[in-house]
């Protein structure tokens, strides 16, 4: 039994891992299109996204892992954040039951010559590069036996706004409230959020602002983010779609639960289209997203160490 388990997972890893993944998150995308609910917005249960952790590294997926492990658990109501690979659930002493099916994952390695079957489009900026993707195929902590999932703290509301809120202003953008649409307006490296009491509660603030504050990082001083050589007339849609996938990184991140905009139900079928018509579109998307994420992470580190500093100073 665990043997015929181990063979198909290997065999749906060897096969073409972009079309897979593209498959995946595309019909995701399309059947919350309706209710303009994507596989980043919280399920039937409410529950804000987390991050999906490997089970036995105990370190978060990223980039286009995480929103095809999103997809899936959406898909099949999974409760648990905990994936692994066959192999990786044995050697921790639990079993994955008979006919559970597979989620596909990648893993991003650097080859000494082309190969010509798996190149793809680099995971750091989009272009096809020496950078290629090798499948793998895990399970989730709810289709094994033998394995009890650890407990995830969750902190009361108030604490995670306050988070939020230091986390925004450590990025230093220059935010104006004012007016009833949210937007960046490049040409003036400014964003624009209406009021905060406009909003219906302040996880709908910040959810907003992650969404605008990955805009914000597509500035030539910032990740310097230009898709129009990469999505030509799709541009514009693909980077809502950035957005999009940054916000619900860094909301994952924050434990906000980023809720569906009507606003944004436009640029769905232009995803689709994009998707659809390239298999390699998510994996650029989703790379730049991660790195928009990373961008503001790292602002957070530097404003920790110059509290230090001037803890050290006073």
């Amino acid at each position: 039994m665990g043997d015929t388990t181990t063979r198909r997972a290997e065999t749906e890893g060897r096969a073409d891992i972009y079309q897979r993944i593209t498959d995946r998150i595309a019909a995701a995308i399309e059947a919350g299109a309706g209710e303009w609910r994507m596989p980043w917005h919280p399920g039937a249960d409410g529950m804000a996204p987390t991050l999906p952790v490997n089970a036995a590294t105990v370190k978060p997926y990223r980039g286009v892992n995480t929103v095809v492990l999103w997809a899936a658990a959406q898909a099949e109501r999974y409760p648990s954040r905990i994936w692994a690979t066959y192999r990786q659930w044995a050697e921790l002493g639990a079993q994955v039951r008979k006919g559970e099916r597979a989620s596909p994952v990648v893993f991003w390695k650097i080859s000494d010559k082309e190969e010509q079957d798996d190149a793809g489009e680099g995971e750091e900026d989009g272009r096809r590069s020496r950078v290629f993707a090798r499948g793998y195929s895990v399970f989730n902590a709810a289709q094994v036996d033998g394995y009890a999932a650890p407990a995830l703290p969750m902190l009361p509301e108030a604490e995670r706004i306050g988070h939020a809120e230091a986390f925004f202003a450590a990025i230093g953008a220059d935010i104006r409230h004012g007016g009833a649409r949210a937007c960046y307006v490049p040409s003036l490296d400014q964003i624009r959020m209406p009021p905060f009491e406009a909003f219906r509660d302040p996880v709908a603030y910040y959810a907003t602002l992650a969404h605008e504050a990955t805009h914000l990082t597509g500035h030539p001083s910032r990740c310097a983010r230009d898709l129009r050589g990469r999505f030509g007339d799709e541009a514009y849609a693909a980077e809502e779609l950035v957005a999009e996938l940054g916000a619900a990184f860094v909301c994952a991140d924050l434990a906000l639960a980023p809720e569906p905009r009507p606003d944004h139900a436009a640029y769905v079928a232009s995803w689709l289209k994009v998707l659809r018509g390239d298999k390699w579109a998510i994996f650029a998307a989703a790379a730049k997203a991660q790195q928009a994420a990373d961008w503001m992470h790292a602002r957070q580190d530097a404003a920790d160490q110059a509290k230090a500093g001037q803890s050290r100073a006073a």
